[in-house]
């Protein structure tokens, strides 16, 4: 979908990384799948194949499928989980002749497990904490103070033309006061890249457009049409079709969004509490100029569209 020059947008910081999933659940569910038939109880962490006797149980295809099935998803369910337990034989032989070299022993891959087991270590415990932060409470109520902060703004339906001069706009606002369609005229002289709706912008609110453009188009009344207007971007024609107080969408509509914001904040709150009990010390820089660590973000700041 195009958008238009004029436009400001919100994005929603979210998205939390959920650790690897090693219940006996996800295992059953992941077998299920793969099989197309329930297992027995004992059989859920089956020996699936043999490397030089080393076994590969349905567990290690498991956590294999959750670091590396988003890259496999073009594939059927056969053909993703031959091609997962094929990954796993080659990753035994391959580590095995490792062994044999000791490349283990280095220092450089006992920092590089180190690295991995506490970065593991923090994701499942953010993972959890995320986790417990999502109830039905936490997130009505983080839809409710969203939805407080909407009721009552304003928003408009406009369309617009947009030209490189202000003659051509001044020709255009001509045509248009003998009559012209705006929409037709808006496909065939409008350089912005939504021309192809007859200028149509959609309900927007007056900070998602540039101010000179929000000025105009606010202050005119619906079926009106504006001079031309000058902005970064060119020239516009302006036509308001609809005005209306903005409606906030359901809550089904944003429950994702708010559940992912719910989990990185509580995922950021987590580790500020952490870190005001822990004792960090940077040796690389003087204390009063330490910047502090890196934290996920609850909620990231709308960016600007051109």
């Amino acid at each position: 979908m195009t958008v238009s020059p004029n436009r400001t947008a919100s994005h929603t910081g979210l998205g939390a990384r959920l650790g690897l999933l090693t219940s006996a659940a996800a295992i059953c569910l992941t077998a299920v799948l793969s099989t197309g038939q329930p297992l027995r109880a004992q059989d859920a962490n089956a020996v699936i194949a043999k490397v030089n006797g080393a076994e590969i149980r349905q567990s290690d295809l498991t956590v294999a499928e959750e670091e590396l099935g988003p890259s496999l998803q073009q594939m059927d369910p056969a053909t993703r989980r031959d091609n997962l337990i094929a990954f796993l034989i080659d990753m035994k032989i391959v580590a095995k002749a490792a062994e044999a070299k000791k490349i283990g022993d280095s220092a450089e891959f006992k920092q590089k497990i180190a690295f991995a087991r506490d970065r593991l270590l923090m994701d499942s415990l953010l993972a959890t904490e995320g986790k417990a932060a999502v109830t039905d409470e936490a997130m009505k109520k983080v839809y409710e103070d969203a939805t407080k902060q909407v009721s009552g703004e304003k928003e408009v339906r406009a369309r617009h033309i947009l030209v490189p001069t202000e003659e051509e706009a001044k020709a255009i606002k001509a045509e248009l006061d003998k009559g012209a369609d705006f929409a037709k005229l808006a496909k065939e002289k409008s350089k912005d890249p939504g021309a192809a709706d007859g200028g149509d912008l959609g309900f927007f609110t007056k900070e998602q457009m540039v101010p000179e453009f929000s000025a105009v188009a606010f202050a005119l009344e619906p079926g009106k049409i504006s001079d031309p207007v000058k902005s970064q971007f060119g020239w516009h024609i302006i036509k308001v079709e609809e005005a209306r107080d903005r409606k906030p969408p359901d809550f089904e509509q944003v429950k994702g969004q708010i559940q992912n914001f719910v989990i990185r904040k509580a995922q950021a709150d987590y580790v500020t509490k952490l870190r005001t009990e822990a004792k960090v010390e940077r040796t690389d820089k003087p204390a009063d100029a330490a910047a502090p660590a890196a934290t996920p973000d609850a909620k990231a700041a709308p960016a600007k569209k051109k």
